[in-house]
């Protein structure tokens, strides 16, 4: 998330400097309303006009800190405004929001608006989630004409059981009504499903026509359901009674065959019989020692064949493992690859040209929330100086979501941070080149506040972003009047650092 808002116009006067979205819609809810701080709240929290909780909190020339409807106000009434503080001048363009005490304010924590009722503590900035969800909320019932007031908690028992405005079937024709409307008798002339008295009743008929009518109907749909159900079936026994045909002639097919295997193991065993008697009769057995010792040398063979079986299996598993370190150091062959061509894109001249390549595509990805953001190559103001990189989200982000580019810089830690000044001074430019050649390249410029903690040392891999999630909208970006900035979907991000006052390590 970054630290300033969507650009606007110059509202009331008040420079534009980390200030850009004059209303912020933090404060929006929360005007008017009275708080009750679980901590007293500290005097540099306290408006010097109003005397209650700074909102939208802005800076003036001199120090002091108002809200910015207050702020507003007295610069609209004056034509020479002084701070009622130290009575030094005030000038419009030396107003600008702070961001600092912006945050501050919206993380102190109150008891909720709907106390002693509600027990819970939030924080402001937690507030309006929380109303949403809390039991004892005040809300008006939401059916047409009733005006009752109620608890969110006693809310649903109201619509349900209790508002005479609720909407309830006819007991007879199920159409839905108000329920006051249920108790008027010209709905029961001219409800269709009321029963009437058979007009033979007095010949001692006691059916009533929409009790017959609703049993017919009722019969008329269990004898299409049972219809329905047969065809099914039919369906069902068809493949089944096939399967059954060719199942029996499967079956006389292998009783056959069976009869056919009978008779060959009878003829088989009185051949076995007739070669065991002429064996016993045979004098001569020397060939019987012959087959021994044959069989003696396949066994020996068939030893060896397992043990190079055993050998052939271990040789599988190392090459597998074989294949498994190949495919690391693949891997890591990749990743020094994808390294070097990023040191040979590196740039150390404080300037950053950023190639996006298939935008619709990867706008495509934050629009469904997959990839919301992408981040460019580090590039470094010098040899041994800052290190930053660039962050785009192609949908937006924060008040610019769906419908602007939003575009950051982020300070990433370097190897030389300890030897550089800090917090990081030096403005930074971002634009969007035309590729028409006209050169209509979109433009802006950040200037740090000092006070924030995104130009602070990093302690971490990168800092909170900086800059503008209100960059441009998407009109015209992707169908500009003048220029064009997405070509073959591709867009080009400049951005440049001002290296003024930067000296050389």
């Amino acid at each position: 998330m970054a630290l300033s808002d969507c650009p606007s116009s110059n509202m009331g006067g008040i420079s534009r400097q980390n200030s850009s979205a004059a209303v912020s819609t933090e404060f929006d809810f929360l005007v008017g309303m009275n708080f009750q701080f679980v901590e007293k709240l500290e005097e540099q929290y306290i408006c010097p006009s109003c005397r209650r909780v700074v909102l939208n909190p802005h800076q003036t020339g001199c120090g002091h800190i108002f809200c910015y409807q207050c702020i507003t106000t007295f610069l609209e009434c004056n034509s020479a405004p002084t701070c009622p503080i130290d009575n030094v001048l005030i000038k419009s363009n030396e107003v600008f929001q702070d961001n600092c005490c912006k945050r501050e304010v919206l993380n102190l924590e109150i008891y909720c608006t709907n106390s002693p009722n509600c027990s819970s503590k939030v924080t402001l900035c937690r507030l309006k989630d929380h109303l949403e969800q809390c039991q004892y909320e005040s809300l008006q019932c939401t059916h047409a004409g009733c005006t009752d007031r109620m608890f969110r908690k006693d809310l649903k028992e109201h619509l349900k059981n209790i508002c005479k405005y609720r909407v309830e079937p006819c007991p007879h024709c199920q159409t839905h009504l108000v329920l006051i409307h249920l108790k008027l008798k010209e709905h029961f002339h001219e409800c269709p499903e009321v029963p009437v008295e058979c007009m033979y009743k007095k010949y001692g008929c006691s059916l009533r026509i929409a009790d017959l009518q609703k049993t017919l109907h009722l019969k008329h749909q269990e004898i299409q359901e049972l219809t329905k159900v047969v065809n099914k079936l039919e369906k069902e026994i068809k493949p089944l009674m096939q399967q059954v045909t060719k199942t029996d002639n499967m079956l006389s097919n292998v009783q056959k065959s069976l009869e056919d295997q009978k008779d060959r193991v009878s003829i088989i065993q009185i051949q076995l019989q007739q070669l065991t008697s002429a064996f016993n009769q045979d004098p001569s057995r020397s060939e019987l020692g012959l087959l021994k010792r044959s069989v003696e040398s396949l066994k020996q063979q068939v030893s060896v064949i397992e043990s190079l079986k055993d050998r052939l299996t271990s040789l599988e598993g190392q090459y597998t493992r074989h294949s498994g370190l190949l495919n690391i150091h693949v891997e890591q062959l990749s990743l020094n690859e994808e390294r070097f061509r990023q040191l040979e894109a590196m740039s150390y001249n404080g300037k950053l040209i950023w190639k996006i390549e298939d935008y619709k595509k990867k706008k495509k990805e934050a629009v469904e929330g997959r990839v919301p953001s992408i981040f460019s190559q580090a590039f470094y103001t010098s040899r041994s100086g800052y290190r930053l990189c660039a962050r785009a989200y192609l949908n937006g982000d924060g008040t610019g979501k769906r419908t602007h580019l939003s575009l950051y810089v982020v300070m990433m830690r370097g190897e030389f941070d300890s030897l550089l000044p800090w917090p990081f001074e030096q403005s930074v430019t971002l634009m969007i080149l035309d590729q028409s050649g006209a050169k209509n390249d979109i433009v802006d410029v950040f200037r740090p506040d000092l006070n924030s903690n995104s130009f602070k040392r990093p302690v971490n891999e990168m800092n909170l972003a900086f800059g503008f999630p209100c960059f441009v909208t998407h009109t015209a970006l992707e169908a500009p009047k003048n220029g064009i900035y997405v070509k073959d979907e591709t867009l080009f991000v400049k951005v440049k650092v001002d290296l003024t006052g930067l000296e050389e390590l």
